[in-house]
């Protein structure tokens, strides 16, 4: 019986890349068909490496790649606010009612209040 076995292994000891071999490796694993795991496979490479890698490529540190556009500020105007509609009701006086119920709940409404709405509420509450 006859059985394949794939090994897997790493080349021991410290590898050194050059700054257009790790240039190569992050294209290909950020490329727009990139993928981290993918690279790692195809160049024997730690995802670790890869992660710092882009990190010294971002802060300048790789040659051959430029570092992110800074930040400046836009220039801002600010305009009055525009004037606000007069209020619909206004009532002088603000009154409410209280109601205190049997079972020792007290509701304070508005004097306002849509009687029917809140006969519901007192017929929930008294049940």
């Amino acid at each position: 019986m006859s059985s394949r076995i794939e090994i897997i292994s790493r080349v021991s000891g410290r590898r050194r890349w050059t700054v257009e071999q790790k240039l190569a490796v992050l294209r290909d694993a950020f490329g727009p068909e990139g993928s981290v795991r993918a690279a790692c496979e195809r160049h024997d490479v730690g995802s670790g490496s890869i992660y710092t890698w882009r990190r010294q490529a971002m802060s300048g540190e790789l040659t051959g790649v430029r570092k992110p556009i800074e930040p400046v500020f836009a220039e801002v105007q600010i305009s009055e606010p525009p004037a606000l509609p007069a209020p619909l009701v206004s009532s002088p006086i603000s009154s409410s009612i209280g109601i205190d119920l049997p079972s020792g709940i007290r509701v304070t409404v508005d004097a306002t209040v849509d009687a029917d709405a809140l006969s519901r509420v007192i017929g929930i509450l008294t049940r």
